[in-house]
């Protein structure tokens, strides 16, 4: 009787998290709305959404803020989902889109439409850059990062590559990648390669309604494939032959699960860019709340996600505002020290 209560308050606890990170999620998205050079208070967002506010309090909040916080949550809940899952598959607490070359990949397409398709051409000011085809430049990055994964999965079907080597194999794409990239950029013009860096920031401003709804269907459609698996995720934490012993076919599930990971995380990057521990990060921040079970360490990493982009959008926001900092790099600064931090605490606690 006792270990049932005892069991009950643990789930108790888990869900009492979870509704914590939703109730976060949602204050850091009206916060993310308000915040910006032209400030717009409670009672003037709830105006324009019922479409009694001004014209200019419409395109600032339909146009400009809204879509932002949007693009925030949705990536931030992919990227985290697929870096929770990239985890469990490979049994790698390493693994994310950005050390399976994932990111790196899609910086070369990027960076291969910009200089050499002529999608880098554009209209340039004393303080802006705006790519003048961007739907090229998204078509571009999403191949080359799904190229990354075939690859990575060709060498799994094939070779029988083993889930280590499967992480070695992305840290050499990402280099083989990252080189490419730099001879692309060493023969271009110096307003290209302006541009590629540009994109290689990450920048959640640059999706429209169009492009958000892309987002959301294949991050959606991922998380049911996720959730629906989340039972053989946790098979599969207790090693292979374990899961295999309770019927869980082991690459079928491995091969399936990457693939719709990587092609998640392209489909974000090649939208908005470059984020960079997100998918790494979030992951480890909620297994210290809600351990190793998929049932909650899925969704509640989703939600870290969605936090961890949103507060990392407010303070590329108001640091040195009117100026918005690029939000890859917030999101590095901020994500090395705390998983650092996260490492050593571990390190010292066994």
């Amino acid at each position: 009787m006792e270990n049932a209560r005892t069991y009950e308050r643990y789930l108790r606890n888990k869900w009492v998290f979870m509704i914590g990170l939703i109730v976060c999620v949602v204050l850091f998205s009206v916060f993310a709305i308000c915040v910006g050079s032209a400030g717009l208070n409670l009672n003037q967002i709830f105006r324009t959404i019922v479409g009694m506010g001004s014209n200019q309090s419409e395109i600032i909040l339909f146009n400009i803020r809204l879509p932002r916080v949007v693009t925030a949550v949705v990536a931030g809940i992919g990227l985290a989902g697929v870096g929770c899952v990239m985890q469990a598959l490979l049994k790698n607490p390493l693994a994310s889109a950005s050390t399976l070359g994932i990111a790196q990949g899609a910086a070369f397409g990027a960076s291969f439409a910009i200089i050499v398709l002529g999608a880098g051409l554009q209209s340039q000011t004393i303080d802006s850059i705006t790519i003048s085809n961007p739907y090229t430049v998204s078509l571009c990055a999403f191949v080359s990062a799904m190229i990354s994964t075939i690859m990575i999965l060709g060498l799994s079907q094939f070779r029988k590559v083993t889930p280590e080597s499967m992480i070695l194999s992305g840290v050499a794409l990402s280099t083989m990648f990252g080189g490419a990239t730099t001879l692309l950029q060493y023969f271009a013009a110096d307003v290209k390669v302006a541009a590629v860096v540009f994109w290689t920031f990450g920048d959640l401003g640059r999706t429209g309604w169009r492009e958000i709804l892309v987002m959301s269907v294949v991050v959606a459609v991922a998380l049911i494939f996720f959730l629906l698996n989340r039972w053989n995720f946790n098979a599969l934490q207790h090693g292979e032959e374990t899961a295999k012993s309770l019927g869980v076919h082991v690459k079928r599930l491995r091969m399936a699960g990457m693939f719709v990971s990587s092609l998640t995380a392209a489909t974000i990057v090649s939208y908005i860019g470059i984020i960079n521990f997100i998918g790494l990060i979030a992951p480890h921040l909620v297994r210290r709340f809600v351990g190793n079970d998929y049932r909650y360490l899925l969704p509640a990493s989703a939600l870290t996600g969605a936090l961890l982009l949103l507060v990392s959008d407010v303070i590329a926001r108001l640091v040195v505002a009117p100026i918005i900092l690029p939000i890859g790099a917030i999101t590095s600064f901020l994500g090395a020290p705390l998983f650092l931090y996260l490492l050593f605490k571990g390190v010292g606690s066994r």
